[in-house]
């Protein structure tokens, strides 16, 4: 827990000892060297991601420890920070003992290497997508992952939203997680479940301008470099949160973990199932299999009556899972609570597991649970 005591540390003196520590490429300090990226300063830490070209991580890594001991000597560090992310990634690698895909090239490249595992201690991975943005789907992610947790099971919650990361917002979040003795990072606990973020990483008020390469590399170290369970207590499940839409974030989950399945989200109108569309075909095309799909904000319950008002039409999403051939998982409605929960870091599910809403969400999570053959 952060000491609420601690003074945030001075950006100049920050900057300053930065500065003392040299960048081997270009002989300057690395904030001279532009490496200094989304500086984050608050009650006794310090952190920054550094940024470095293609190929050089491995050579960079003596530079981020540098890096840590000089934010410690700060005065006012307690606790320091450094994630090293690369620019960019070679086009044509496949990681050793990887496997390419059963066509070997397509347009002249290589195929994705099959993935050979999951993360260190981690039963399953799914996936929450959408194939477009507003759907909600960051809201059915937290409360998903809390109904699994409901039902008994060690559960994980991975933002992968990099650029638009919320889960530090909707779990009540703050400050970066520290690292353990085995050089990983040591995940959040917030109700009932391990979370990471991006938006632990990185100053909360910074727009994410990364290219897909960048993205797709802090996906992977927070997807393999985090100690999500142990061997004693291993994760059941790991519930990753998806940027919306089919691009390399995605591409990169099902290239470096094995993907037991993927829950999509949709609106009930056609301007979004069209994208929900997309999206199921995606994960069919890389051989992950679609758990099924979940309709969100399906309806407003009328504050007289309780009858259902299909602000936004009803019933596209079943609809179209039964054209697809897949499940229908459920209806989520427009739930005041719902919305205020998420705004003030308390989970609906999580504050109020008997309420109507939640109890469509411990439908999902059994369904999903079902799915996966999974015991608590």
């Amino acid at each position: 827990m952060p000491d609420p005591t601690a003074q945030t540390p001075d950006r100049d003196a920050v900057l300053a000892a930065l500065e003392r520590v040299i960048d081997p490429k270009t002989g300057q300090g690395l904030n001279s060297a532009g490496l200094v990226r989304g500086l984050v300063l608050g009650a006794g830490r310090a952190g920054f991601m550094l940024e470095v070209p293609r190929g050089d991580a491995e050579a960079y890594a003596s530079v981020r420890k540098a890096a840590e001991e000089a934010l410690k000597a700060v005065p006012g560090v307690a606790q320091a920070q450094v994630v090293l992310t690369a620019e960019s990634a070679p086009a044509r690698t496949v990681s050793r003992g990887a496997k390419l895909s059963s066509e070997a090239v397509e347009q002249g490249r290589p195929k994705a290497p099959v993935p050979q595992g999951r993360p260190d201690h981690v039963r399953k991975v799914i996936a929450v997508a959408s194939g477009k943005g507003g759907v909600g789907k960051s809201t059915v992610a937290v409360n998903l992952a809390c109904a699994l947790a409901g039902l008994g099971l060690r559960v994980g919650l991975l933002d992968a939203d990099v650029y638009g990361p919320s889960a530090p917002t909707m779990l009540g979040l703050s400050g970066a997680p520290e690292y353990g003795p085995d050089k990983k990072m040591v995940p959040k606990d917030a109700w009932g479940l391990k979370a990471m973020s991006i938006g632990l990483l990185v100053d909360p008020d910074q727009a994410m301008v990364w290219r897909g390469p960048m993205a797709s590399q802090a996906l992977g170290q927070m997807l393999g470099e985090t100690r999500w369970g142990t061997e004693d207590a291993p994760l059941d499940i790991l519930v990753v949160d998806l940027p919306p839409g089919t691009g390399d974030v995605q591409l990169t989950l099902v290239q470096r973990t094995v993907l037991d399945g993927a829950v999509i989200v949709s609106t009930p109108q056609e301007v979004a199932l069209a994208d929900a569309r997309r999206g199921v075909r995606m994960f069919e095309k890389v051989g992950a299999p679609v758990l099924g799909l979940v309709e969100n904000m399906a309806f407003f319950p009328d504050p007289s009556t309780g009858e259902p008002i299909p602000i936004f039409g009803r019933g596209g999403a079943k609809a179209e899972a039964e054209r697809l051939g897949v499940k229908f998982l459920g209806e989520i409605p427009l739930d005041m609570d719902l919305r205020k929960g998420a705004d003030a870091g308390r989970p609906l599910v999580a504050t109020d597991r008997q309420g109507s809403t939640a109890q469509v969400f411990a439908g999902v999570a059994q369904a999903v649970r079902d799915a996966l053959s999974l015991t608590s």
